[in-house]
């Protein structure tokens, strides 16, 4: 359970209603509300609600609130909503030094960021902000293939997501990038694979997460599937082209699939572990094509909801 889930429920703070896995025992803080973009077509987050930055004062409050509850408990931190680093540099040092005066054991501050907005950024003021605590970016690449980026919207080109990416890392931060498997539908897996994997492998990110797309109510794409122009891949083609993802890569990064909607729990570090991946991904599909139970209960991951 998150820290101050339940004591600063009682208390006027305001919470960021979503954040990855991995931040599971952080605090949670809410620097933005909402997403500056908001058009990816893929995307239910977010919706119906206005963009803003939060005031200064009403955060700092919040700091003020958790640290007299929870104190050294304090480990990491997530900022939230979707993209802090819209907001001016000078005021995310602010917060970032009030947080690790106030927790004198916090050893990690992260955040959800957009790549358009780190690569257009100057790198001196991302340095600054790395500086002064923030240490790893949660970036969603989806993926990196050029016609799959303009049919979603995600607002951005594959030579913005390797500019983001370099830059990112220059400036000392951890990067960590989504992938969605599937995002391209059934027929075009193998240019999502691909394309992915040649952006992933120019920036070459600390962490490569990936999520098994599963369209959301609320989104553009589960309104493209339910009039039947977006075919949601079968088990067997998630399978194929996170094989073929794996192959294509050339990283030295963590790979992990720390989801419920993924199909495998791939995890290793590369390319040590890239061999033993792809014979578990071979693994299951032949486990999927032999065994009606199994392809069964991997299709009944469709019907995730509120992921």
């Amino acid at each position: 359970m998150t820290i101050g889930r339940f004591g600063l429920r009682k208390r006027n703070y305001d919470f960021p209603p979503f954040r990855p896995p991995s931040e599971a025992n952080s605090l949670l803080l809410r620097v933005t509300r909402g997403c500056p973009w908001n058009r990816c077509t893929f995307c239910s987050m977010y919706k119906g609600m206005k963009f803003e930055i939060r005031n200064l004062e009403e955060i700092l409050e919040d700091i003020e609130l958790a640290r007299d509850l929870y104190g050294d408990r304090v480990r990491t931190v997530f900022i939230g909503d979707s993209n802090s680093l819209v907001a001016k540099t000078e005021r995310l040092v602010k917060i970032l030094e009030t947080l690790f005066s106030s927790f004198s054991h916090l050893e990690r501050v992260t955040s959800y960021a957009r790549a358009k907005t780190i690569a257009k950024k100057p790198l001196e003021d991302l340095i600054k902000i790395r500086q002064a605590g923030l240490n790893r970016l949660h970036v969603g690449l989806e993926t990196g293939d050029r016609e799959l980026l303009k049919e979603i919207e995600k607002g951005a080109i594959p030579e913005e997501m390797i500019e983001a990416g370099k830059k990112a890392k220059k400036a000392g931060f951890e990067y960590s990038l989504y992938v969605l498997l599937g995002i391209g539908g059934e027929e075009k897996w193998v240019q999502h694979a691909r394309g992915t994997a040649e952006v992933l492998n120019q920036i070459d990110p600390h962490f490569i997460r990936v999520r098994t797309f599963i369209p959301q109510p609320n989104s553009l794409i589960h309104e493209a599937m339910m009039r039947g122009d977006f075919k949601s891949p079968s088990p067997e083609t998630i399978l194929r082209e996170t094989k073929l993802l794996v192959e294509e890569l050339r990283v030295t990064s963590q790979f992990l699939s720390d989801h419920i909607s993924n199909l495998l729990p791939l995890h290793g570090k590369l390319p040590e572990d890239k061999e033993k991946m792809i014979q578990m991904v071979e693994k299951a599909l032949k486990a999927v094509r032999e065994n009606d139970g199994l392809r069964e209960e991997m299709e009944m991951r469709r019907h995730l909801t509120n992921l």
